[in-house]
């Protein structure tokens, strides 16, 4: 579990994270929502500790990632995964090699115990066939499953993913959401998805935080949306037709 309280963050003077607090839970897909500029970028790069905020605290199972000195925040850096926005995989290396890259960094194992651990994740992400091509010979969804078989590798205990419907046609956003949602729930994972994307809200939005110009506005479940009075959210997720209509017909499902 992560747990933010009073997370603040201001660049030269101009406060862009006010005040957050939340709760990211185990087993569950957390995501983090907002328009461009509403800050959730920034509160992402805070939790990872890409920035350093400037007040509050940033608690991981208990732990007060603030707090920790280089030894810790290292060793609690072991415990984390991300999928970027890019799949950001090394051009120059198989998918295998990229998949055992963190393992080749970080893991003591032997060479076959590691080559063994990365053809069990491209496994997980049913890529076993592609492990000797490179990323430039595979789909942009392959190289985003590749991703995913990389950051498990070491077997996290959090996931971040930024964006990582990014680019993907519908289909193929559906295959990487319930990836994610699926390896989050058999290992338990605390997984935050900074996204775009309504279909991904919809679809795998178990706990939401929904960031309006630095404040977290609202949270709650896919399932509370059709509910909820907020005005700002309603705004945000339902600017489409589609997704309006959607609204409606769950509305009179609950009322009838």
């Amino acid at each position: 579990m992560i747990e933010l309280k009073g997370l603040c963050k201001s660049f030269e003077g101009k406060e862009v994270l006010k005040d957050i607090n939340a709760t990211f839970e185990n087993g569950k897909t957390n995501l983090i929502i907002g328009q461009s500029g509403s800050g959730k970028t920034v509160l992402m790069k805070c939790i990872v500790g890409l920035l350093t905020p400037n007040s509050g605290e940033l608690l991981y199972d208990n732990r007060d990632f603030l707090v920790m000195g280089k030894k810790e925040k290292k060793a609690l850096r072991r415990e984390m995964g991300m999928i970027f926005q890019s799949a950001a995989l090394f051009d120059s290396m198989t998918v295998l090699d990229n998949v055992m890259f963190p393992l080749n960094m970080f893991s003591n194992d032997t060479l076959r115990d590691r080559t063994r651990r990365a053809m069990f994740c491209l496994d997980r992400v049913n890529l076993t066939e592609a492990k000797d091509k490179y990323p430039g010979e595979i789909s942009g969804g392959m190289q985003k499953r590749v991703a995913i078989a990389r950051a498990i590798a070491l077997n996290p205990q959090y996931l971040f993913c930024d964006e990582p419907n990014s680019g993907l046609d519908p289909k193929t956003s559906l295959v990487i959401d319930d990836l994610i949602q699926g390896i989050t729930r058999e290992y338990n994972m605390t997984t935050l998805i900074n996204t775009h994307d309504m279909n991904s809200v919809m679809g795998i939005g178990e706990k939401i935080i929904y960031i309006y110009e630095g404040h977290k506005e609202w949270e709650g479940s896919k399932d509370d949306i059709f509910t909820s009075t907020n005005e700002r959210l309603n705004n945000f997720i339902f600017a489409s037709d589609l997704f309006r209509k959607v609204k409606e017909v769950e509305i009179q499902n609950i009322e009838g």
